[in-house]
């Protein structure tokens, strides 16, 4: 369960405002108009931004202070944050271990899950040799390595064509489903949201909403939504 307690934001005149709870394993979309804070809030769950006020909470221990690393998540950006002079097999096992000391028992589980993303034919080459939807599946396959129990995503797809969004949306879906991991899902796009999420946190004119149903919210918008969706 992740808990954010009487959260707030400030950078500049900037403020954002969040109180809510996310139940465990749930996928969960952050929508909203551009520059609401949708970005923002995900820093500040996985640790790159401290809140002005209020506490963080993951199984009801206080996670606010603790440093990026130090928090059990994973998460993948728009740019994937590949190492383009790594090999794919180095780049995924960064996610074991960042000295690249592998056991035979952890090169294994590298193998492992570049299989599951479709890749293990290409362990050998860098990330400048792949396309769009390969570089998403390594950084995926860095996920899955990790195990952790909340996976953090902030708009990796969104440079991908439709197809192939969906197609990396439905594998990350899947691998969240399948190691009980919590998904929370920055993205632009409503039918990203109604993909793979039940749960959307709406973020406008300040505040961080409580996660509700996707379809109902999609369905009825406020304005401010209603505006940005157009």
């Amino acid at each position: 369960m992740l808990q954010l307690s009487q959260i707030e934001l400030r950078a500049d005149d900037f403020v954002l405002k969040a109180d809510f709870t996310v139940a465990p394993a749930a996928k969960v979309a952050i929508i909203g108009p551009s520059g609401a804070g949708k970005s923002t809030l995900l820093d500040t769950i996985a640790g790159f931004k401290t809140p002005a006020s209020g506490r963080i909470f993951w199984e009801n221990q206080d996670i606010t202070d603790a440093a990026p690393g130090d928090r059990p998540l994973s998460i993948v950006f728009q740019d994937s944050n590949l190492f383009p002079h790594l090999s794919v097999f180095a780049n995924v096992a960064l996610g074991v271990r960042p000295d690249q000391r592998l056991s035979d028992a952890e090169k294994n589980s590298v193998v492992q899950a570049l299989r599951r993303v479709g890749l293990e034919k290409y362990q050998s080459q860098r990330p400048g040799q792949l396309s769009g939807g390969q570089i998403s599946r390594v950084a995926l396959a860095r996920v899955l390595v990790r195990r952790m129990p909340l996976i953090l995503l902030d708009e990796p797809f969104a440079a991908l064509g439709p197809a192939l969004r969906a197609e990396m949306l439905d594998l990350v879906s899947e691998l969240a489903t399948d190691s009980d991991a919590m998904l929370l899902m920055v993205t632009h796009d409503p039918r990203d949201a109604e993909r793979i999420a039940d749960q959307t946190i709406l973020v406008t004119d300040g505040r961080a909403h409580p996660p509700q149903d996707t379809k109902a919210l999609l369905a009825n918008p406020p304005q401010t939504l209603r505006d940005y969706l157009g």
